[in-house]
């Protein structure tokens, strides 16, 4: 019996990186998972890996999540396959790279609020009648230590992850008379995204990782993974509104970010 037997999830982005890794942690807890992936490999192949792994029902659906419609056909996809949705992971997020404010074209700044506000926004919307049914509905929303810290180069990324978490905690206190718990989650991750920085930074990323309390980056699903599960489940019926740093204490003194721009 896993925590989670008899729910249902949502899981955007849900193809590689942390996205993979809280789809996995969800269903080994016995979630039943709705990969919602742009990229249709990805999502087939992480679907396929939930079922053979842990048993449980796994739906890819491609999902563009700048596009309205794709996102309401998400959500009601879970609803129409599984009969509920209990749980919402927020997590796409497609790379803009980086750049100098001053240099920040205005369609990069737009593109990050499409994926990092704009999608949300509409995946809670229409999850919200089906998220507040049981009693059962969480969402967890993931966001970045680069917001809350303001790291250099990303002003895009960092202004939509900070505004995604106000809307988050915002949905939080709304939410809460229905017992739909919402929570933002900063991780520190092994993710695809994390790698292509580092491979371009290596003396960067190798100051982060000394610099960790714990020495390491974290594992997507045995770190991040494990803590979006705790989100999910009944443990964490009276959390909400909360930012969790998941990045095994890199935020307590900050962290070396200071990726080669010109």
């Amino acid at each position: 019996m896993g925590k989670l037997d008899g729910r249902v999830a949502v899981v955007t982005g849900a193809g590689m990186g942390i996205g993979r890794g809280v789809a996995g942690a969800l269903a080994r807890e016995g979630a039943s998972v709705v990969v919602a992936e742009v990229d249709q490999a990805a999502g087939v192949d992480t679907a396929r890996w939930l079922t053979d792994e842990w048993g449980v029902r796994a739906l890819f659906q491609r999902t563009d999540v700048t596009d309205r419609d794709q996102v309401h056909a998400m959500v009601d996809a879970a609803t129409e396959e599984f009969g509920r949705l209990d749980i919402l992971v927020n997590n796409a997020w497609r790379s803009l790279g980086f750049e100098r404010i001053e240099n920040t074209a205005e369609d990069a700044m737009r593109a990050g609020f499409d994926m990092g506000v704009m999608a949300a926004f509409w995946a809670m919307q229409r999850a919200y009648p089906a998220l507040a049914a049981n009693g059962t509905g969480r969402v967890i929303t993931m966001c970045s230590l680069n917001g809350v810290n303001a790291h250099m180069y990303s002003a895009p990324y960092n202004a939509a992850k900070e505004a995604l978490r106000s809307m988050t905690r915002t949905a939080a206190r709304e939410w809460a008379p229905k017992q739909v718990c919402c929570n933002v989650i900063c991780p520190g991750a092994q993710s695809a995204a994390y790698q292509r920085v580092a491979d371009a930074n290596p003396q960067m990323a190798a100051a982060q990782a000394a610099a960790n309390p714990m020495g390491r980056i974290g594992d997507p699903l045995d770190d991040i993974g494990t803590v979006a599960a705790f989100l999910a489940s009944d443990d964490s019926r009276y959390l909400t509104g909360n930012t969790l740093f998941v990045d095994g204490g890199g935020h307590i003194n900050g962290v070396q970010w200071a990726p080669n721009v010109d």
